[in-house]
């Protein structure tokens, strides 16, 4: 069951990539979204380098990401975004379905500030 699941993920992933691709005017902001935490980086994909990364980690210190948690990541990474002279990107959803953690994490950044 589980191996047909990461199969099936692995697919829509792929096939996400194929289209979604990072520049240094636009770069990727990515996705992971695991049990426990949410993970989120900003990837220029033509140098191959993560400019900016944010995690539920960092903002709920042990705790299990929520959708709220989600959200503070969104704002947290788009703060650090903007930062860094990043104002558009292009959302990766990695193969996850756009609702719950994920919706709320590009909400999040939505609200800090980022154009997608």
């Amino acid at each position: 069951m589980a191996t047909q699941k990461l199969q099936r993920r692995a697919k829509i992933k792929l096939s996400i990539r194929q289209r979604v691709s990072g520049t240094a005017e636009r770069p990727r902001l990515s996705v992971f979204r695991s049990n426990t935490t949410v993970y989120a980086q900003i990837i220029d994909d033509t140098q191959g380098r993560t400019l900016v990364s944010a995690s539920s980690v960092e903002i709920a210190k042990g705790k299990n990401a929520t959708i709220e948690t989600s959200k503070e990541v969104g704002k947290k990474i788009a703060e650090k975004a903007l930062q860094s002279g990043v104002k558009k990107v292009v959302f990766d959803r990695n193969g996850y379905l756009y609702h719950g953690k994920v919706k709320s994490l590009a909400d999040g950044a939505r609200e800090g500030g980022l154009e997608f």
